[in-house]
Order: structure tokens, then sequence, then C-alpha cells
């Protein structure tokens, strides 16, 4: 739960949880009307004084809607609370959370349901560990939900804070129980492992623990780091999340591994101190007796643990990990047996528990509809997204299957996390020409530039966030080598409920430096069907356009792709008194900006620029000649389009001539979640701010402050 803070005369800080009201430093506290259930939990120093807590308990009335009684949850405000509950307790506090979390989703119109699938692992973490001394890591955002309900933070998870409809991840430095950020996905490994040897530097004796699963074990990053964890020897303990029930990367071409009794005897077993030192003990005999019988013991080992154990546990083995499991990731007391026999490892080094969790379970389907339903009847038609909307990737999708019918060499790569439901109709209708990745940008690069080398062309599918895992490929093997890879970026700019942990906000400029490189960007769907053409077209180096998410108007027809001239922007509408160039999305703003300022009086220029690499010249020269005030926009970090308009004003002498440029880009800042229009709206990027911006340069600030009022 969070709290609000105030300071006391006296040097005591009073911490409002649950319902608290918002107190500033001079609140008259006899003033107050405090709630009747007050809770005092504990008196702690402070660089002013002392510290106290004051929790507010939460009651029925607290939180709207009708989901089902939870009276353990609501009495647990740490994860401390967890340590003296019974197994039974446990098991209704992990009905409680999945109940809660359920209805959360369900009222968030959130169809995540990986949360739901580590309930009683998160249970049995906070159970065993003493969070926030020891390390608790977690590799993706969406797996957080329960261990926020338990360390605090569950106002923030009922108060269902929404943008475009999704679930509002917190920020990463919300709490203490979050010792590093959450949901770049596979840095859990690194990061530990990092904690772990400055824990031993220092002397210190807490336990790390990272939480991996079966999309983040995908990126290279994390064997890298097992690797490293394996020779450093460092004591930690990962935990592989596997909802698949296989360490196969394709499901439905893998044999299912068995939870049973035998396999959970087995886990226990494994992790016991009794087997832990029986084979530290034949280790020190076979190393005394010789090196030829230590090695034929580690291969007796390792063929006896491969034998019971899973396809592919020795992996983990080979990688320097102590292998555990599988485990059966909703059965609590299994949980409890291992976490706390993989806590008692004082010298054991990295650990790997192999947890089996169902993604499909739930508290029940008829609950969830139930909740859904009753949800929704509140929901107006306004709240909804209309089910006609297209989006950027729907488009792309029409424009790329109608090359692949002229171009019967056109294949698809996607690497990130998931796939938007656009791209499982590519994959489908591609069929063995589609290949996802998953989370390997870095393979996806070079294994689309081996295939632009075998005479194909590829077409890189990357979200613009992810792209930047990838950039060394990027420049070495694509771009140094002019090999023609197509990289779409997707997700570019502004996120929304993502805010800056998928923020596509910096491809433009990392990728508009490379000298090989085509950099471009549609306005809108029509410019997309055309620059899906023209990079089919392109087979003596890389080139690459972005496009946002959010979705169109509805379009009756398909547009066919016609290519175009590469470096040549157009002019959409002519004025004489200011000149706006938007580059990508940002040319819809620039025209409701001109729809603005026309009301005003002002005659604007609106101009796409549509590549930012390479520049057209000429474009340029003919807005500088016929305009004394030229303004670029664009979605996209400092350093991109901006950059070049101004390297080439300069170097061609029209800054000198006397044109007035102003640049309008995202800010020098992270922007955290919000709907798109409020982002926008932060960054400066609306037509609002785009028309004040051309009004400050003609010397009409008033009215430029009007439209921003």
């Amino acid at each position: 739960m969070t709290a609000v803070t105030s300071q006391y005369p006296f040097g005591i800080c009073p911490q409002f949880h649950g319902n608290s009201r918002l107190l500033s430093p001079e609140t008259d506290f006899s003033a107050l009307n405090f709630p009747y259930r007050l809770g005092y939990s504990r008196l702690t120093l402070h660089p002013k004084g002392h510290v106290a807590e004051i929790h507010y308990l939460p009651h029925a009335g607290d939180f709207t809607g009708e989901n089902e009684p939870t009276p353990i949850l609501d009495a647990i405000e740490s994860p401390m609370n967890l340590k003296n509950l019974s197994t039974k307790e446990l098991k209704q506090l992990a009905n409680e959370i999945r109940s809660e979390l359920s209805f959360i989703i369900a009222k968030s119109q959130n169809p995540s349901s990986s949360s739901l699938t580590v309930v009683e692992l998160t249970v049995a973490i906070h159970h065993v560990f003493h969070a926030p001394v020891d390390k608790i890591l977690w590799d993706v955002a969406e797996q957080t939900y329960a261990h926020k309900l338990l360390t605090g933070r569950r106002q923030i998870m009922q108060a269902l804070e929404k943008s475009n409809g999704r679930l509002v991840a917190a920020p990463d430095f919300e709490s203490g129980f979050d010792p590093f950020g959450v949901g770049h996905g596979c840095n859990s490994v690194s990061s530990g492992l990092g904690m772990a040897i400055a824990r031993d530097f220092k002397g210190k004796r807490d336990r790390v623990v990272a939480v991996i699963n079966n999309e983040t074990i995908m990126a290279g990053q994390v064997y890298e780091a097992m690797r490293n964890s394996g020779y450093l020897d460092s004591n930690m303990i990962v935990i592989l999340n596997d909802s698949r029930h296989s360490l196969h990367p394709e499901v439905e071409e893998a044999s299912k591994i068995p939870i049973n009794a035998f396999s959970s005897t087995l886990s226990k077993f494994q992790s016991s101190k009794l087997f832990r030192r029986f084979r530290e003990l034949a280790k020190v005999l076979t190393k005394k007796i010789g090196k030829g019988m230590y090695e034929w013991a580690a291969k007796v080992d390792e063929y006896a643990r491969g034998m019971i154990g899973p396809p592919g546990s020795t992996l983990f083995e080979e990688l320097g990990l102590y292998y555990i499991g599988p485990v059966d990731g909703h059965n609590i007391e299994d949980l409890v047996c291992v976490l706390n026999e993989v806590a008692s490892l004082d010298s054991m080094g990295p650990v790997l528990v192999h947890v089996i969790t169902k993604e499909e379970l739930e508290v029940g389907d008829n609950q969830m509809n139930a909740v859904a339903n009753k949800i929704m009847e509140g929901v107006s038609s306004s709240d909804t997204i209309p089910c006609g909307n297209r989006t950027y990737s729907d488009c792309f999708v029409e424009a790329l299957i109608s090359e692949a019918e002229r171009h019967k060499d056109i294949v698809a790569v996607h690497a990130g996390m998931g796939m938007e439901p656009s791209l499982h109709l590519l994959k489908d209708v591609f069929a063995e020409k589609f290949f996802d990745v998953g989370m390997a940008e870095q393979h996806a690069v070079t294994f689309a530039a081996g295939l632009a080398c075998g005479g194909l062309k590829p077409f890189c599918i990357i979200p613009s966030a992810f792209l930047q895992r990838a950039y060394d490929q990027v420049v070495h093997d694509v771009d140094r080598q002019k090999v023609p890879v197509r990289f779409i970026i997707t997700s570019a700019g502004l996120v929304g409920s993502d805010g800056p942990i998928h923020c596509g906000a910096f491809d433009i400029a990392f990728m508009s430096c490379l000298p090989n490189m085509i950099v471009m960007a549609p306005s809108d769907e029509v410019e997309l069907s055309h620059m899906v053409a023209t990079a089919a077209l392109i087979d003596d180096r890389p080139v690459c356009f972005r496009y946002p998410r959010g979705a169109l108007s509805v379009m009756e027809h398909s547009f066919s792709g016609i290519p175009i001239e590469v470096g040549r922007g157009r002019i959409l509408t002519e004025g004489k008194d200011v000149a706006l160039l938007g580059y990508g999305s940002m040319v819809q703003n620039c025209l409701r900006a001109q729809s603005l300022l026309s009301k005003l009086g002002v005659e604007v220029t609106v101009a796409d620029a549509r590549f930012c690499k390479p520049l057209d010249i000429q474009l340029l020269r003919q807005l500088c000649k016929n305009h004394s005030f030229l303004v670029t926009v664009e979605e996209g970090s400092i350093g991109g389009f901006a950059s070049h308009v101004a390297q080439f004003l300069s170097l061609d002498g029209q800054l000198d001539a006397g044109i007035k440029w102003r640049p309008i880009t995202l800010p020098d800042n992270y922007i955290e979640q919000a709907s798109p229009k409020e982002q926008l709206a932060v960054a400066g990027l609306t037509g609002n701010h785009i028309a004040a911006t051309a009004l400050s340069l003609l010397g009409r600030t008033r009215e430029a402050l009007l439209l921003m009022c």
C-alpha cells in the first residue's frame, strides 16, 4: 500500500496507508478526522528524528466492485506477515490473490494471464525469503502483480490506473522491494549476479533470487549470465517459471514434462542437505583418488541426472548451475519445501529451480466471466475501442502479403516479446516463410542478413525498443556490409501504457547515423503501403521504416503499394507564412496545426519529409526560399530527423540567409505511462503545441499561450 508522509513538529513522521489523505508539512493534525481503524506498526530512526508508520486498515467500503472476500490478503501489509502462516493459510492466500488479480485484470480489460501463473510461486518466495534484505528480481513486469500485492502496493493495483484500456505497470523505483528495474526482459540473472558478487565483496549473507520465464530464456543474455555465474560460483538462485511444460521453444513439437509424486520426491531429494553433502563428499573423494576417477564420477552424475531429469535440464548443469526440478509451481507445500532447502545453501554456488506452472489456471471460468461481464456492463461504448479500427500493423501486413505475391523471395523475420494479432495472420499466410525467433533480436538481425546473402528478400520486424538490443549486429552484420535487410520498426514513438519500457524514442537517431542505411517513415497507411513496395525493390543496401502503435480510420479498401523515389518528400498544403515539415506520423499533427492556424488567418505549408536519410534537399531549399519560418516535427529523440535538417541548413547557408527554424522533438527525458493523447501533450507534440510554436515564431505570443490553455 502506498504511503503519504508529512513531517510532524516533534520529528514524528506519520505514513498513512490505504485511503491516504494528501498531507503537507504544514498540516494541522489536530484538525484531522482520522478513520477509526488505525494500526501502529513500528518506530524507526529518521535523519530528522523518528519515523512512525500509522496504517489505515482498509475496510469493505474502500474498494468498489464485487470481488470475493480476501480476509488473509487484507491483513498482509508486508512479506513479514507471511512468515507465520501455515501451509493451509498460504494456500488460501494464493487463492485470494488469484481472485484479486482476476478481478483487476478483468476490470482493466487486460488479457494478460501471465500474472496468474506465478501466484503460488510468489507466495512461496516471500514466505521463505526475507525481502527487501534478500533481493527478489523479476524479468518481466507482467509477472510482478502478485509481488506488488504482497509488498504494500495493493492500493496501487486496486486503483486500476488505466491507460488506453490496459493495466498500467508501476514505475520500477516505487518500492524498496524492487532492487532492479523490471520490464526490459532477460536482465534479472545478470543484475542478480552483480548483486551477489557485490554481497560477497562486502561480506554480507543476503540471498539473491532471479525469476525468469519461457520468453526471456530465449535471449542470449540469460545464457551469458548463467555461464558467468557458473564460472564465478557465487551463491544465487535462478527460478525458471516454465508455463509451457517444456524447455523446447515450440510447445506443439515437444513432449510435456510430467509433474507427479515421483518428480515431487525427486526435487525434494535433489535439494536436501543430505544429498548435497553426499554429492560434495563424493567430489572430494574422487578428486583425491585421481583426476580420471573424478571425471568418470562427474560423467556418471551427469548421465544419471540427465536420465531422471526433463529434456534439456543438463544444459543448466553444463553452464555451471545446480539443477533442481521439475517442481509443481501450484503446489505451495512442495515449493516451500524446495525453496527452504535451497535457501539454506551456504557454499553451493548458483542453483536453478525449474518450476512448472499452467497459464490457463485461473479462479474459474464461471467466476472470471461473471466478473468481466459485470464490469463491462458499466463501460460505455465511448470507452471501448471500436472493433473495426485498423492499425498500422494491419495495413503493413496487407501490404507485405500483396508484395509477396509479386516477389516470391520475400520472407519475414520477427523478434521481440509477443506478437501483435495482425502478425499472427502474416505468420499463417507466409507459413514456412515466417520466422519468429522470440527475444533473440541479435540473432534475428544476423539471420536476416544471411537470408539476404542467400538471395531472399527478408523483412525483419522488430519493435523499436527491442531493436536497441541488436544494434551491434545492425552496424557490423548489415550496414557495414551493405546487406539489403529491410527493417520494419514497430511500436515507434510513444506507446501509452507501456511507458518508457517499450517506448520507441531512439530509432530515428541510431538508424539514421549509419552510413549506408536508408531511413524513412510513413505519414499514413497509404504511404506505408508505398514504402513496403519501395523496400522490396531496394537490393543494394539496407533500409528501414518505422510506424507507431494505434488505430487508424477504417479504410473501405486496401491500397496497392507504388514504389516512391528514394529521398523525395512531398508538399501536402501550401501557404506563405510558415512551413511545417513533419516526419512520419507527426505529419498528421502538422495538418491539425494547419487547420487551427488557418482559423487565425495564418497560411501554412505542410510538407511530408518521408525520408530522414537521404534528405530531400530540394524540398528543404524550396521551403526555405518561400518561407521565413520553418518548423520540423518528429516523434523521436534529440539527434534524429531535426539533427539532419540542422546539419543541412547550416552547411547549405540557409541559416545565414535568414530562415528561422525551430525543431519539435520528444523531450530529453523518459515519459511515464499515460494515454497516448496525454503522452503527446506532455511531449509537446499535439496539433495545439505545433500551432503555438508557429505563432511564437510569428510574434503572436498571446495567441500561442491561449492555444495551450
